[in-house]
């Protein structure tokens, strides 16, 4: 196809109908329907993207060199800074120890009419970074349609399952009109946007300036909410349909499996506008979310074959296990598409308590996989009237100072990020989000906070050998099984019993300065022991691979009613289901489901009394050993050994029970819970109210050490034996005095602050 011409309706229609072939001689899974439904309309652009000459004008610059710490933040998103300030702003950057920044290039302030593109200001900012040897991150922002295009694509503007007809308004994060786009479900929409994409490769692939790309502005798909979902117009419900014919292969097999057992044609197939069904309700969740990766692998495959040379990173908001069925929010997903991943984390949003920044890091980390990722929107300044700070105290990220952005810097880096970006240089000077976010003041000056920055800044890059070392692997994982939360958002309407469950573990272990790791179902041989938070509904498959788990030797500690709903939210007439009663040694005699009356339920677990939450689910030995009571001598938690292996089962969520209520003996419990496979934490600490972790690799050890509250505090810290010997100790933070004796480090730390300890 020549250069400029786009993919017709009409050869989408051509390739469907290739693939409607392909999959009646083939199997099909969901990872070849995200394939070949990228492919549908990134072909054309493929085909003549290797025709492409050099593009006239490209600077041959020589290009600075890439940093050995990413440090920055986003500065041009088109309406701000004003461009007077530009020069100076860069300038100033450069001189504080920032050496990248990303910028927002949206096409609707970009292509100002069809094919007719507005560069001018992006040129200046990318030689304005050249000329200050600062990198740049070119995010894409297809989300954001030019004005033209919902006049001339309205049926493609987003429509709600209430019949709400989105049109464009401006983003409140860049006071930039266009948002929040338009379907891209649309083939002759994600034509043009193709188009545009292709302009902006090709204007800046060679720019001295460019780091990279960022391809997915924190992770988010557009799809509303229970009560107004997106998107039904008539493309997504094409594609839905295409969709469902990869999964079930006739019309028939899927009336059958969503109980609507009179379609005449695929035209009668229509998105579900409730959640009254669970087969195509949970369907219509999964379609949106593989549906969005499909979109997303487009942009990667599009982007690496018209520039190989430069990396590709995205960054979410560490929302998999809230926002996973309403926004597309997976990390594992996310983050092997990219080069380098990430995540937008604002303490004035989350609020400040020390458990919350490290778990969001630690998602990201364990999504991510090994590869590297950044904190790629953190925060520097305050936040003003926004309703997720109304009624929050001061002090709890609403107004942050130096300090602040020291130890929020610093447990990023405990974590394990590589690269730290600020969401504003300086702050927007128009909209909702005035004065919000920025290390530097409103006029760009230099402010106690973006001093802090620098610091910060120029200490990361003056250790290069730091960034080597990674978090060495946690001593438990928590398991993320993607379809016990899209259930408990079917059932529920939102995701708080899961995310609760899974979360109130995770700070179970974190208050005993345990390192619990997230691991998808695929990686769990990797962890001796591994908690199954909140696991209601299980698939068939995911059921089958615990147990192999179990079998080859792990041990597994799970929460109540597992798989209690199977595949389609189907309910086993069997409790534990799918066979998990002999895996578990475990029946079923007695069920209830009160969560509007549980919330202080209690039961006893190994001698201990803990708090459950939400439902209850009473046992009958089936081969297991009793391990814990209700206070009316029912059975709440069973032990049992199966192949080589161990599992304990409890009755209710005692992950949920500790988020609402972070009892001590609860918090006990989970302490104890690695005993039952052998495994000594790697890290002790004498005061649980400062967090150690431990990187280890080829930069060498060091023993990560923050303290988030407000005054100085002398720990000491035990490495297992595991870890090894070492004589001294450096903190090439703080550089305060460090004790090495065997396998114990002690360190006086202040408040709001870290240590960096090299141990040799």
């Amino acid at each position: 196809m020549p250069y400029g011409q786009t993919l017709t309706e009409h050869d989408c229609r051509s390739w469907i109908r290739v693939d409607r072939h392909m999959a009646d001689i083939f199997e099909i899974t969901r990872r070849k329907f995200i394939r070949n439904s990228a492919l549908l309309t990134a072909g054309s652009a493929f085909a003549h993207a290797a025709e492409l000459p050099q593009e006239p004008g490209s600077r041959a610059a020589a290009a600075a060199p890439a940093p050995a710490f990413p440090y920055g933040a986003v500065y041009f998103r088109k309406t701000n800074p004003p461009p007077e300030d530009w020069a100076r702003d860069f300038q100033t950057a450069a001189q504080t120890g920032m050496n990248i920044f990303r910028h927002w290039f949206m096409w609707s302030a970009i292509e100002v009419a069809p094919g007719k593109h507005d560069w001018a200001d992006y040129d200046r900012i990318m030689d304005l970074a050249a000329k200050n040897s600062i990198k740049c991150v070119v995010e894409e922002l297809v989300g954001c349609a030019p004005e033209w295009a919902y006049r001339k694509y309205a049926h493609a503007r987003y429509v709600g399952s209430d019949g709400f007809v989105v049109d464009s308004s401006v983003s409140e994060s860049s006071a930039t009109g266009g948002f929040p786009g338009l379907c891209l479900d649309n083939p002759d929409v994600q034509a043009i946007a193709q188009n545009f994409l292709v302009a902006l490769v090709e204007r800046y692939r060679n720019h001295p300036a460019l780091f990279g790309y960022d391809l997915w502005n924190e992770g988010t798909s557009f799809g509303g909410n229970p009560r107004r979902m997106y998107c039904y117009c008539e493309g997504s419900k094409r594609k839905l349909r295409e969709w469902l014919r990869i999964r079930y292969g006739t019309l028939e097999k899927a009336a059958a499996a969503w109980h609507r057992y009179s379609y005449e044609t695929w035209e009668d197939v229509q998105p579900p506008t409730s959640f009254s069904g669970y087969p195509d309700s949970l369907d219509w969740l999964q379609f949106r979310i593989d549906n969005a990766y499909s979109l997303f692998d487009w942009r990667v495959k599009l982007f690496r074959k018209l520039d190989p040379k430069h990396k590709i990173t995205a960054h979410g908001v560490s929302g998999t296990l809230i926002s996973l069925p309403s926004a597309s929010h997976n990390e594992w997903r996310s983050a092997a598409e990219v080069d380098v991943w990430g995540l937008t984390w604002i303490a004035a949003r989350q609020g400040d308590e020390p458990w919350k920044q490290f778990q969001a890091v630690d998602l990201v980390r364990g999504g991510a996989r090994g590869k590297p990722f950044w904190h790629a929107e953190a925060q520097g300044g305050p936040l003003w009237m926004q309703p997720q700070v109304i009624g929050r105290k001061v002090d709890d990220g609403r107004i942050p100072d130096a300090e602040d952005v020291r130890i929020w810097n610093l447990v990023s880096c405990a974590a394990g990020a590589k690269g730290i970006l600020y969401c504003r240089w300086r702050p927007l000077l128009d909209g909702p989000l005035f004065g919000a976010f920025a290390p530097f003041a409103m006029d760009g000056s230099v402010t106690p906070r973006s001093e802090m920055a620098g610091r910060v800044a120029r200490w990361a890059n003056e250790h290069p050998n730091l960034w080597k070392s990674s978090p060495v692997r946690g001593d438990v994982g928590l398991v993320f099984i993607p379809e016990s939360e899209l259930f408990n958002y079917v059932q529920q309407g939102d995701t708080d019993y899961y995310s609760q469950s899974v979360r109130g573990a995770y700070q179970a272990f974190f208050d005993s300065n345990i390192q619990p790791d997230f691991v998808a179902l695929d990686n769990i041989g990797e962890y001796k022991i591994i908690y199954l938070p909140y696991p209601v509904m299980l698939k068939q498959e995911t059921v089958a691979k615990l147990r192999a788990y179990v079998e080859r030797g792990g041990t597994l500690v799970s929460e109540g009613l597992p798989a209690y709903f199977g595949d389609h939210g189907h309910v086993g007439a069997v409790q534990p289901n799918y066979g998990l009663d002999e895996l578990f040694g475990a029946r079923e005699s007695y069920v209830q489901f009160t969560p509007d009356i549980s919330n202080d339920l209690m039961l006893e677990v190994k001698g201990t009394q803990i708090y459950g939450r939400f439902f209850r689910q009473d046992y009958q030995l089936q081969g297991g050993d009793a391990a814990g009571h209700y206070s009316n001598g029912a059975i709440a938690a069973v032990e049992h050994k199966s192949g080589q292996g161990h599992t304990l089962l409890m009755g209710s969520f005692p992950g949920g029970g500790y988020f609402l209520h972070h009892g001590p003996a609860t918090r006990d419990l989970f302490a104890g819970l690695l005993a039952m496979a052998g495994v000594a934490p790697q890290v002790k600490i004498d005061d649980n109210s400062v967090q150690a972790r431990l990187h280890s690799v080829s930069g060498g050890t060091y023993l990560w050490v923050t303290n988030p509250t407000q005054g100085p505090r002398q720990v000491k810290v035990t490495l297992a034996a595991g870890v090894g010997t070492y004589k001294s100790g450096e903190d090439i933070w703080g550089k305060q005095s460090v004790t090495v004796d065997g396998q114990q480090v002690t360190v006086s730390i202040g408040g709001r602050d870290a240590s960096v300890i090299a141990l040799l």
